[in-house]
């Protein structure tokens, strides 16, 4: 275990002492665990097998008051004759009774000059024995663990090291790194002998660990794993031992043997490496536990109050030891171990000095708060201000479990109501970021004090998104109402801010508010002068009340833009996510929730984690990835229970019924459709969702008047509402499909025609849905036409699942019209693109519609493939722009992509589909569902 260097030492000193009877004296010197006592058995084995005698003895801290304890382990195993053995008996016998020695190595005081006069005879007697045991061959007396051997013993062996010269004895001593050498002048006389050496154990290197690492994979992975064991243990062979014995197969750390109390391999030897120091050294590796962090020697001295300099030999030993690196533990589980070991009441106490220490030398609030939660003390009057302060600063930056936490402990403490009411304000943000359930008595707590105080106090506007949460809007109206327009509401528009929530996510409640739009929607675009919360709140409102003045999509984005990496913005980019979600850009709603998803604050607030998931899913089902909708919105469910979800519940079931219903799973849809939801729910837009999404299930089990009910009441609400967007429910379009399925075609075609009217209210997605439909009731020159510009519009949208509709339409269009060869390929695609979009019953009833057998290839379950010189996803999107007329750049800006990009895949269009030109496209485009026919003159784009 390289150590090869150092045996070689000791045996080069070996072979001088039998071939030049000289004797030698080396002390090896190393960190505890660096395998000092494995090196001096294996050289003794050695110089047994190479002739020699061997006597052994180990000094222990619970036997350094045994008198000549080690001296008595040597000769015992020296194994004299019986009259040699009886006579130093009773030489060690009459030293004991003549008094104690000086300290070994140092002068002899007048008063103790007779004892040593008595220790004489032991002295020479034993020097005489060893000799006589080494006539036959070199003599080694290896004691391990020197510096715990008692005084009367390391006297005897100095007397012995000093007759060395012409003497065939070698003496091998190891000894540890501690705070300071206990018998210092022992050592000083030792290290002048003449033939002395000192042999240093250093730690392991990576080449030394591989050696010992059984690893699969080669010598690269021997290497990585080497590297990652070095760095955890810092080379020492004791700790490095345990954690490859941890780590092998059926081992402690292996998965089935972990032991969850602390017990593993790895964490007993970073005891054991602690409990063979002294006590201050394993105190200084608490406090470092404790403190978690780098800190100077000086502050280390003050956590355990003692004087600073007085800890920097115990760091020493701890670097030496592996156990730290630079100023603070080397790795998580060895400041587990620590932990572990020690008892709740020395941790509470440490932590608590901690603080006090922290706080007296100006920490920052946070770093300070983590201590005093941990000892749970809040007793000091300063406790309070710093608790609250860690508090907002954990807010901010996505902490909402340790904000929690502080403010448990404020709610302890001896504050007056401000305080109390502020920091109850908090927690209920802070406890219902992680659950909302959780929130429910300290908000109940906080609304009774903001209608004690009138509703005109900071804490009543900090009620308002959790009463909206719960439904129980009344109270939130009454919240924002109660202030004047000349109040000192905190931070600038916080309460319009307010206002504006409860008018868009109750459209029932404050109206005005909406209809005052001139008040609230230029915030959206003043970034230095308005809160980022009213800005995003306005984001909203543009996208429920659009106009032609503002571009949604534009200032959603560049909210997101511009916050994305705030850590404690999650929350607020939820409005601008749902914006673009209106406003018909789901593709964009995909792209932003990944980004938010991956931001590490997003674990700590499983409710914001959460209402991401959601609206992602819905984006989702809205680009007709039916097994990512799922996924996500299922997911959003698991990170926060149903009933704790309010009335937003409405999000995440709504999009797992559209997608059962979809995918022809009904009963799973039922199930959906059975868990309960607030009353409340049906106030909000979401609950139009849920609303749209039932009515679509109803039709799909064949009942229209249900259908119905719910379609009319989604366009009721929102007439009412005043918010008639399609991005929000295109109702008018739900409701011409249930009456296409009862064969009312006039009624449908008012109703289609009327959605294509909605001003400001139709995005793509919309329109080409509607266009779809519309080509149903089309006479057959008229439905081609209409039918071409919906695949174009839901190809430029990304609605997969409506472009199986449309292409599917259009390849009955085209073979009644006699162009089989051209229905054929339309077909194919809309197999291949339903399948991929896990809409398997769409599938199956393309195959039905199949009358000129496009899909005998392709049975249900089975994978579509490209036609050989077929196009990909991304060629194909570009080459339908290209062929509508858009330059590169304008590709470029649409589907976010370079123009080097575009041009690439322009290249490859070009190779694969044979053509020339751009004006050769269109035509060549039919068979992959691009532009199949000029579009009708006039028509909206």
């Amino acid at each position: 275990m390289q150590r090869e260097e150092q045996l070689d030492r000791l045996r080069r000193a070996f072979d001088a002492c039998a071939e030049h009877q000289r004797g030698h004296v080396a002390l090896v010197t190393g960190a505890v665990g660096s395998g000092k006592t494995s090196l001096l058995e294996t050289f003794s084995e050695w110089a047994g097998a190479a002739g020699g005698r061997v006597l052994g003895a180990a000094g222990s801290r619970a036997e350094r008051g045994l008198h000549l304890g080690v001296l008595g382990q040597l000769l015992h195993s020296a194994r004299l004759d019986q009259e040699a053995a009886a006579r130093i008996e009773n030489l060690m016998r009459d030293a004991a009774s003549a008094g104690p020695l000086p300290e070994p190595g140092g002068d002899t005081a007048d008063g103790a000059a007779a004892g040593d006069r008595a220790w004489a005879p032991l002295l020479h007697g034993l020097f005489t024995a060893l000799l006589d045991l080494a006539d036959a061959g070199p003599l080694v007396l290896a004691v391990d663990d020197v510096h715990h051997a008692d005084p009367a013993s390391l006297h005897c062996l100095l007397y012995v090291t000093r007759r060395l010269r012409h003497a065939r004895i070698m003496v091998v001593l190891t000894e540890a790194s501690t705070l300071r050498p206990p018998h210092p002048l022992f050592r000083a006389e030792l290290l002048s002998q003449p033939y002395f050496s000192r042999i240093s154990l250093p730690p392991l290197t990576v080449d030394g660990i591989a050696r010992l690492v059984d690893a699969d994979g080669g010598a690269a992975a021997v290497r990585e794993a080497a590297e990652r064991c070095l760095s955890m243990t810092g080379g020492n062979p004791l700790l490095t031992r345990a954690l490859i014995d941890e780590r092998a197969p059926g081992g402690a750390g292996d998965e089935r043997g972990a032991d969850p109390t602390g017990g593993d391999p790895f964490d007993q030897a970073v005891l054991g490496c602690l409990y063979r120091h002294e006590p201050g050294v394993r105190r200084v590796a608490q406090a470092l536990a404790v403190l978690n962090r780098p800190v100077p020697t000086e502050l280390l001295g003050h956590v355990l109050d003692v004087v600073p300099e007085s800890a920097a030999p115990a760091v020493r030993v701890l670097r030496t030891a592996g156990l730290m690196e630079a100023d603070q533990l080397r790795h998580p589980r060895i400041l587990r171990s620590i932990l572990t070991d020690m008892s709740p009441e020395e941790r509470r106490g440490l932590h608590q000095r901690v603080a006090e220490v922290l706080h007296e030398h100006g920490a920052e609030p946070g770093a300070v708060a983590e201590h005093l939660v941990a000892a749970a003390w809040a007793d000091a009057p300063w406790v309070v201000p710093v608790l609250s302060d860690a508090a907002a600063q954990a807010l901010a930056s996505g902490r909402p479990d340790v904000a929690a936490a502080c403010l448990r402990l404020v709610a302890r403490a001896d504050v007056d109501e401000r305080q109390r009411t502020a920091a109850t304000a908090m927690l209920v943000n802070a406890r219902w970021q992680v659950n909302p359930l959780a929130a429910n008595g300290h908000l109940s707590e906080l609304v009774e004090s903001a209608r004690a105080a009138g509703w005109s106090t900071g804490a009543a506007l900090a009620t308002v998104p959790f009463l909206l949460w719960q439904g129980r809007v009344e109270e939130a109206t009454e919240a924002v109402s109660g202030f004047s327009a000349d109040d000192d509401h905190g931070p600038a528009g916080r309460l319009r801010a307010m206002q504006l929530l409860v008018s868009l996510s109750h459209p029932d409640q404050l109206a005005s508010v909406r209809e005052t739009p001139s008040t609230w929607s230029r915030a959206a675009t003043a970034p230095t002068s308005v809160s980022p919360q009213l800005q995003a709140v306005t984001v909203l409102g543009t996208a429920l009340l659009p106009n032609a003045d503002t571009d949604t999509v534009a200032t959603a984005e560049q909210l997101l833009q511009r916050h994305h990496t705030d850590d404690g913005a999650v929350g607020l980019l939820t409005a601008p996510l749902l914006a673009l979600l209106w406003s018909g850009r789901s593709d964009r709603v995909v792209a932003w929730a990944d980004i938010l998803l991956n931001r590490p604050a997003v674990r700590h607030a499983p409710v914001w984690r959460a209402v991401v998931r959601a609206v992602r899913a819905e984006a989702a089902l809205r680009l007709g990835d039916l097994p990512g909708a799922e996924h996500h919105a299922r997911a959003a469910l698991e990170d926060i229970p149903a009933p704790a979800w309010g009335v937003a519940i409405a999000g995440p079931l709504a999009t797992l019924i559209a997608c059962a219903t979809e995918a022809g799973r009904f009963t799973e849809a039922d199930r959906w459709l059975a868990h309960p939801v607030p009353a409340g729910m049906f106030r909000t837009p979401l609950g139009v969702h849920y609303l749209a999404a039932r009515g679509r299930h109803h039709l799909a089990m064949g009942r229209p008047h249900a259908a119905t009910a719910d379609l009319r009441r989604c366009g009721e609400l929102m007439r009412g509402w005043g918010i008639d967007v399609a991005g929000l429910v295109p109702w008018r379009l739900e409701l011409a499909r249930v009456q296409l399925s009862v064969g009312n075609k006039t009624h449908a075609t008012q109703l289609l025609q009327e959605q294509l009217r909605v001003a400001h209210g139709v995005d793509d997605r919309t329109r080409g849905r509607s266009l779809r439909l519309l080509a149903t009731t089309a006479a057959q020159d008229h439905r081609r036409k209409l039918l071409g510009e919906a695949v174009n519009l839901l190809q430029g949208c990304g609605d997969r699942l409506e472009l199986v509709r449309a292409l599917g339409d259009t390849g009955q269009s085209l073979q009644r019209a006699g162009d089989s060869a051209r229905a054929r390929l339309l077909v194919r695609r809309a197999y291949q693109l339903a399948q991929d979009c896990g809409a398997s019953v769409l599938a199956q009833r393309l195959i039905r519609r199949d009358a000129g057998g496009a899909l005998p290839a392709y049975p249900a379950g089975a994978e579509a493939h490209e036609p050989d010189d077929g196009l990909s996803e991304a060629e194909r999107r570009v080459a339908a722009l290209a062929a509508q007329g858009h330059t590169n750049r304008q590709i470029s800006s649409k589907l976010f992509i370079t123009v080097s990009t575009v041009e690439q895949h322009l290249t490859r269009v070009y190779r694969k589909l044979d053509v020339k030109r751009r004006t050769d496209l269109p035509a060549r485009l039919v068979a992959y569902a691009e532009p199949l026919v000029e579009e009708p003159q006039g028509a909206a784009s």
